[in-house]
C-alpha cells in the first residue's frame, strides 16, 4: 500500500480591509448581490462576485425552487452569466459571501461541491485558476489559488478522452 497526502493551503485575513482594492471589490460585489438572493424556504442567503480579466465585474446570487433540485447557487449563476455575456473572457477572481436570517455566521462560506466542480470545470475551459475568495456575514475572509484548491483530484475531461 502506497498512502498519499493532499494539503490544502489559503491565506486568511482578519476581515475585509486587509484585501487589495480589487479583491474588497468584488467581495463588495457579492454582499450586494445578496439582496437578489431568492431563499424563501432555507432563508439562506449566498451572494458571488466575479472579476473578470478584462476588469468587468459581474455577480450572482441563489435562486431557491420549492423543488430543491432545482435550485441554483449564487457561483453557477455568476458563472452562467460571465460564459454568457463575455464568453471569451477569463474569470480571474470569484468572491462568496452569506446571510442567514436566524443566526450570524462568522466563518467564511465554501462553494458547494457542485459548485467547486463547475468552478474546476471554467478553469480548464479558459486554462487559468480562478482566485477564490470566501467571507461569512463578518470577520475572517479566506483566498484560495484554484479551484482545485478546494476540490483536489476533481473530475475532468481527461477521464472521458
Amino acid at each position: 500500500m502506497n498512502k498519499k497526502k493532499q494539503l490544502l493551503e489559503w491565506e486568511a485575513y482578519p476581515s475585509e480591509l486587509h484585501l487589495t482594492p480589487a479583491d474588497q471589490k468584488v467581495l463588495s460585489l457579492a454582499k450586494t448581490h445578496l439582496q437578489y438572493s431568492y431563499s424563501p424556504y432555507s432563508n439562506f442567503k449566498v451572494g458571488t462576485g466575479l472579476l473578470l480579466e478584462n476588469g468587468q465585474f459581474l455577480g450572482g446570487s441563489n435562486q431557491e425552487n420549492a423543488s430543491y433540485p432545482l435550485c441554483l447557487c449564487a457561483e453557477r449563476v455568476a458563472l452562467a452569466a460571465a460564459a454568457s455575456i463575455y464568453p471569451n473572457i477569463a474569470i480571474h477572481t470569484l468572491a462568496v459571501t452569506i446571510q442567514h436570517a436566524e443566526k450570524i455566521i462568522g466563518e467564511p462560506a465554501m462553494p458547494c461541491g457542485a459548485c467547486r466542480q463547475v468552478i474546476c470545470e471554467v478553469e480548464q475551459k479558459q486554462k487559468q485558476a480562478i482566485r477564490i475568495i470566501t467571507q461569512g456575514m463578518k470577520g475572517e475572509v479566506y483566498i484560495f489559488e484554484s479551484g482545485l484548491s478546494i476540490l483536489p483530484l476533481a473530475f475532468d475531461a481527461s477521464f472521458l478522452l
